[in-house]
This record gives C-alpha cells, sequence and structure tokens, in this order.
C-alpha cells in the first residue's frame, strides 16, 4: 500500500502530538458539528480585566457561527483500509438520488444517498489482484447511450473504465510505467480522460477509441511524481502538480493538439498498418516554483485563478503571470498570489480539498478527521468565512471530499475506510 506504508509512521507520530494550546481550544469547543475559525491577537498592554473577558468570550459561540453542514451518517468498508479517493457523480438525470464513488484497497465502490440521510451500497467492484491500491476516481457519460462511466486507476498503473450501468465491458488502458495518482475527464469532451502518474508524465486517452492522443513530459516536464492536474471550465488547458514542488500549465487548443483528438475518434488501429502517432509534448506554456515549498499534491482551477495546496497546512489562490493579464504569455515564469487559507494538522501528502460545482463552497479534510469549510462566493473572498466540521468517531485523516451536484450533500473519505455523510442545512 504505497501511501498507507509511506505515511504510517508520519500519522502515528502526529497523532501523539497534542500540544496543551490544541487541547484548550477543544475545551472552549461546542459540541456543534461547526465552529467558525477566528484570530485572536494580543500586543501585551491588555489588563488583567481585558484578559479575563477575552478569556471567557471564548467559551462563546462567535455570531454568525451557524454551521453549514450537520452529520447525517456514516459507514464503513470491509476491507479496513485507506481510502484515498471519492467523487459524486454530476451527470445523473433529474430526479435521480445522488450517487457517488470511493477507492481504496482493491475496491471501487459505489454508493447512493438516500433522502432520509442514509448512505446505501449499490455496487462494488475488486480487482483480482489483491496487490492492487486504487488511489483516485473520476465519473462521465456515454454520448450514445446516455448512461454513466466510471474511471479508477492507481497503484499498478493501469487506467480501468467501467460501465456501471451494464455491469460488463470495462476497459483496460495501460500505457504509464508506475501507479496513476489521478484520473478526470475531459469537461467538454466525455469520452476523453487524463491520468497523471509517478512517471512524471500525464497521458491522455481516448475511451471510445481506445488510443493514447498526448503524453505530456520530458524536457521541461515534471522531475518527479505528478499528483494532481485540473483542467479549466473550457477544457482548453490543464495545469499540474507534483513532488518537484512545481506547477506546469498545458495548452489542448493548439492546432496539434486539436488534430490529434479529431483523428483520435477516425483511427482505425485494426486497418491501419501503424499504431496512432500519440503527439508528445515536452514544453508547458508556464512553470513555477515559487508557490509551494513542498510536494503540491492537489490543483484546482476557480475561473482564471488556481488554487493549490502544498503539505504546509496552506492553500494558495494565485494566478499565473501579472494579474492584469488575460492571456498567460509563453514561457512566463511570474506568478501573482491573491490570497492564502490557512489550516492546522495537515503535514501528510496526498490530501486532496474539492470545490462544490458552482464553486461557492471549497473543503479539506486534515489528519486528524476534521473538515474545513471555506465560503467562497462572499463580499470579502481574500478572507472567506471558514467553519469547521468534526465528529467525535472520525479520527484519522480524511483523504478527500466531495460535493453532489447540488452542494447540499458532502462526502469525506478516511483512513480507516470509513465514508463520512454532512447534509447541508437550510437556512
Amino acid at each position: 500500500m504505497k501511501l498507507a506504508m509511506k505515511e504510517e509512521a508520519v500519522n502515528n507520530q502526529h497523532a501523539g502530538e497534542a500540544s496543551d494550546d490544541e487541547d484548550d481550544e477543544d475545551l472552549h469547543e461546542t459540541s456543534s458539528i461547526g465552529s467558525t475559525c477566528t484570530d485572536n491577537t494580543s500586543n501585551g498592554s491588555e489588563s488583567q480585566i481585558n484578559r479575563k473577558k477575552r478569556r471567557r468570550s471564548k467559551k462563546k459561540v462567535p455570531k454568525g457561527a451557524k454551521p453549514i453542514y450537520k452529520f447525517a451518517g456514516y459507514v464503513k468498508e470491509d476491507h479496513g483500509q485507506a481510502l484515498f479517493g471519492c467523487m459524486f457523480n454530476h451527470d445523473l438525470r433529474s430526479g435521480e438520488l445522488p450517487t457517488f464513488a470511493t477507492v481504496g484497497s482493491n475496491r471501487v465502490t459505489i454508493y447512493q444517498c438516500q433522502e432520509d440521510g442514509e448512505i446505501t451500497l449499490k455496487q462494488c467492484y475488486a480487482d483480482p489482484d489483491t496487490e492492487e491500491v486504487f488511489y483516485t476516481c473520476a465519473w462521465s457519460h456515454d454520448v450514445e447511450t446516455d448512461r454513466p462511466t466510471l474511471a479508477a486507476a492507481g497503484l499498478r498503473g493501469v487506467l480501468r473504465v467501467f460501465n456501471t450501468a451494464s455491469l460488463k465491458g470495462h476497459k483496460c488502458f495501460i500505457g504509464h510505467g508506475h501507479a496513476i495518482n489521478e484520473v478526470k475527464f475531459h469537461p467538454k469532451e466525455p469520452y476523453l480522460v487524463m491520468s497523471a502518474s509517478k512517471d512524471h508524465s500525464l497521458r491522455l486517452w481516448n475511451t471510445k477509441t481506445d488510443i493514447c492522443i498526448a503524453v505530456f513530459g520530458g524536457v521541461e516536464g515534471h522531475r518527479d511524481e505528478v499528483l494532481s492536474f485540473d483542467f479549466d471550465i473550457l477544457g482548453t488547458r490543464f495545469m499540474s502538480c507534483g513532488m518537484d514542488h512545481s506547477l506546469k500549465l498545458w495548452r489542448l487548443d493548439t492546432d496539434t493538439m486539436k488534430n490529434a483528438i479529431r483523428n483520435s475518434y477516425t483511427f482505425n488501429e485494426a486497418k491501419s498498418l501503424s499504431r496512432f502517432p500519440s503527439e508528445n509534448e515536452h514544453f508547458p506554456v508556464f512553470s513555477t516554483r515559487d508557490i509551494h515549498r513542498n510536494y503540491v499534491d492537489c490543483v484546482r482551477w476557480m475561473g482564471d485563478f488556481v488554487l493549490s495546496k502544498s503539505c504546509e497546512n496552506t492553500i494558495v489562490c494565485w494566478k499565473p503571470g501579472k494579474l492584469d493579464d488575460v492571456e498567460v504569455k509563453h514561457n512566463e515564469t511570474a506568478a501573482t498570489v491573491i490570497t492564502t487559507l490557512e489550516f492546522k494538522e495537515s503535514e501528510i501528502w496526498f490530501v486532496r480539498f474539492s470545490l462544490d460545482y458552482w464553486q461557492k463552497y471549497l473543503a479539506l479534510g486534515n489528519q486528524t478527521g476534521r473538515t474545513y469549510i471555506w465560503e467562497l462566493d462572499t463580499d470579502d473572498p481574500v478572507n472567506p468565512r471558514c467553519s469547521t466540521l468534526f465528529h467525535p468517531k472520525c479520527t484519522t485523516a480524511i483523504r478527500q471530499t466531495s460535493f453532489s451536484r447540488s452542494g447540499n450533500i458532502l462526502i469525506c473519505v478516511c483512513d480507516d475506510g470509513t465514508v463520512w455523510r454532512w447534509d447541508k442545512i437550510n437556512n
């Protein structure tokens, strides 16, 4: 178990570390599911009376600290291993119950969220290789049949695409030389899926014709594991990040890449004397190592801005190039930091945050089982309101979170094989 073994010592170490300050904070927290992050500072000139007032005020829930989500329930998978990924299906028809998938050990499991708060098991795929460990999954749909498809990959470096409606005919894509850390479908092309790998590269696949369209990496590519990537809303570019502390911007709207994607739909390897000529892209449009000083394990687009996370208890909101630039110049190296979101107790890597479909909320779990929620749709986006979700039985690292399409349900998956459901509180 790559990540489980790598971080076992780290998790055990941090589990035993608790400062007196943190204990005091826990004593003052209410039993409510949510609490708001506030900063209390002192210039050292306060009177004894003021200090007593300040201590007493800690026991009260700050005004406006109403929790956004409430605990609904949880389930535990019987394998007892870490769950590394989860993802809601956003392509469901109107009226269908929210459906999501989790990955961990050699399992890919599909659940459905019931209206009464329950989580029900719908399907489960167990890989024949008991040594396989799935790290990531992503949803799409078949344009012809309008049925959902689910992609999953992990330790073995094999990308699997399942037809969850027919329960048969799943495909395997082999090309990476090592483990796959993240997969995602293109936002505009349901048949195109990309994978990021430990072999320092990313690959773009056509799941309809079983073709590897392009490989991103090489001369100016990543120098270590690629841990995460994300398409922008139009699918014309994507940002990747990894263990080399760098973030790189690649384009899919060049003439060469558009021709390769177009040809991948019509190319027939059975009739051709040669294989499809996959494009090799060695040069990103933009690259920087100035945002983070450690592994960058999660990146997401938010309009023209980028949100990226490292093992430094921070999520940085930034923009490639200068703030006023409409287009990123080729070989640009400058980056503009907009703001930083801070949190606690998340020094381990491979912990990923999520945005809801409308990009109004951001959710991130930490290594002690707490989930931070930032409200991004505010009048002061530089200092968004932050609240915390916690449950006394959720005490292990939360590896990933996922919102339903409506944003009414939040799912978190943990190192102990548990799946936690939180429902939005109606105002």
